[in-house]
């Protein structure tokens, strides 16, 4: 296998692949956030693609990450590959470099080993790096919190993580994980030691022409086991009240963060706590949309929005700081941005959740969760939920 390589699935039949080629920004320092705008500037006209951690908030507002870091990711990846396909079924169509044969070959041979799901059982546990009593303590600090007024809501969230895991341990994640998830913003990322297998149904922004577009996804409904009841959890969930404040609260929290960047009077809620129907869950998704202002950047553009708040709660800021101090690990990629930018200037990022993180030099692979903390939240109910969250995970690698 090519030693970088990226594969964006929408697992509609479309994706993009981009593989081969060094030209690759790996940073973890304090200016990483202003080289973004430079190394696009550099290779204009072409595709480049991304991985943004969640701590690059620290260059974006005054906050830190002291907490444990199991994943050692980068804050920021940059990548300019060789050679990227559009996939669209059984058409493959080279829009980035001259593929030969091999090229072709690669792709075609890549995209097949997505479709084979690898019957494996599992040789290693996943251990969670928090107590369960101390979970609880924590969810009812924060929610102590939200009764003072402080905040309204925050994304609490625990890792688990593996240890001790070779390469051939993690043969097959990717296609298992997928065959399971089916998801739309679903992504495969390697390079260096690392590996992404990402199962997200969630979309941070879209960037069309000046047009950007987010799309929130906060409220979650399992499927049902016929039609019948699928329609009963998709009514249920669409009228549940904590799950339409929730996701209302993010919302309005989004339209301020696009509004910094916006034409007056541009930012408009498309569609409001609708639900969208996946493989597995059903979601409740929200769109804001905005017309961009003129001279405004890429990195403008996440210096208003990243990270998503989603994955922080509201306000942003002091969610953030909560966040620091309760949570028991570095975030790191987990809750971050996997995408891209097209030759023309649009671009389109994800949300990492339903994700591992496989580290070959540590030989760690790490699998965060999370769930947000209102005040109506119960920390059993809370914690239980973190369990179903990676137990699906780990369902869905098994095979």
């Amino acid at each position: 296998m090519s030693k970088n390589v990226c594969f964006l699935n929408g697992n509609n039949g479309s994706g993009l692949l981009a593989f081969g080629g060094m030209d690759l920004l790996a940073v973890d320092q304090v200016n990483s956030l202003d080289q973004i705008d430079v190394f696009i500037e550099k290779r204009q006209n072409k595709f480049i693609f991304m991985c943004l951690s969640y701590d690059l908030k620290n260059q974006i507002e005054n906050l830190g990450s002291e907490n444990r870091d199991s994943t050692s990711f980068p804050d920021l990846v940059l990548w300019c590959p060789d050679f990227v396909f559009d996939i669209n079924g059984e058409s493959y169509n080279i829009l980035q470099g001259d593929g030969s044969k091999k090229e072709y070959t690669f792709a075609k041979d890549f995209i097949n080993s997505t479709k084979s799901v690898v019957n494996k059982k599992m040789k290693f546990t996943f251990e969670p790096q928090i107590s369960k009593d101390l979970y609880l303590r924590k969810v009812n600090l924060l929610k102590e919190h939200i009764q003072k007024g402080d905040i309204y809501e925050v994304n609490f969230c625990q890792e688990f993580v593996a240890k001790n895991i070779n390469k051939k341990d993690i043969q097959g994640c990717y296609t298992n994980l997928n065959s399971i998830t089916k998801a739309p913003f679903s992504s495969y990322f390697k390079f260096g030691d690392f590996e992404i297998f990402c199962g997200s149904p969630e979309r941070f922004i879209q960037k069309k022409g000046t047009k950007l577009k987010a799309q929130p996804i906060k409220g979650t409904a399992k499927r049902g086991k016929n039609k019948s009841e699928d329609l009963l959890l998709i009514s249920t969930l669409k009228n549940d009240p904590k799950e339409r404040a929730e996701n209302i609260m993010i919302v309005d929290l989004m339209r301020n963060d696009l509004s910094k960047i916006a034409k007056k009077g541009s930012v408009n809620v498309n569609e409001l706590c609708e639900v969208y129907t996946y493989k597995t869950v059903h979601q409740m998704v929200s769109t804001i949309s905005c017309d961009l202002k003129e001279g405004k950047s890429f990195t403008d553009i996440l210096r208003a929005t990243f990270p998503m708040g989603s994955m922080t709660g509201a306000p942003k800021i002091k969610a953030m700081q909560l966040i620091e101090e309760y949570e028991e690990f570095k975030r790191g990629l987990y809750s971050g941005s996997i995408g891209y930018i097209s030759p023309n200037g649009d671009f389109d990022l994800n949300v990492i959740i339903r994700t591992l993180i496989y580290n070959a030099n540590l030989r760690t692979l790490s699998c965060g969760v999370g769930s947000a903390i209102t005040i109506q939240a119960d920390a059993e109910k809370e914690y239980a939920e973190c369990g179903i969250k990676v137990q699906k995970i780990l369902d869905g690698i098994s095979g």
